[in-house]
Parts: structure tokens; C-alpha cells; sequence
């Protein structure tokens, strides 16, 4: 179960940093988001999408 739930977010942590790659973002605030989502992978990914993600 935990192994299923792990690959889960795996996939969402890539989704999101491919989206902070392609984000109109300057280069700092790239990388501060990609380090949020490693070093935080369910809570930076969750931030990332609420609060970080441009229209």
C-alpha cells in the first residue's frame, strides 16, 4: 500500500517540477520551487499547485 502511495506522489513531484521548469518563473524562483518539492515532496508539491502555479 505505502509503496503504491510512494509512487503516487513520485509521479506528482516530476509533474510538478516539469511544471516549474516550463513556468514563466526567473531562474532563482525556479530553483527555490524545485528544491521546495525535493526536499518536501508531498507538502512542496502541494504548495507548489496552490500557491506557486501561474495561469
Amino acid at each position: 500500500m505505502y509503496g503504491i502511495l510512494g509512487l503516487i506522489i513520485f509521479v506528482f513531484d516530476i509533474i510538478a517540477i516539469m511544471d516549474v521548469i516550463k513556468s514563466s518563473y526567473d531562474g532563482t524562483k525556479k530553483a527555490l520551487w524545485i528544491i521546495l518539492i525535493l526536499l518536501l515532496p508531498f507538502l512542496g508539491m502541494i504548495l507548489y499547485f496552490l500557491l506557486g502555479r501561474k495561469t
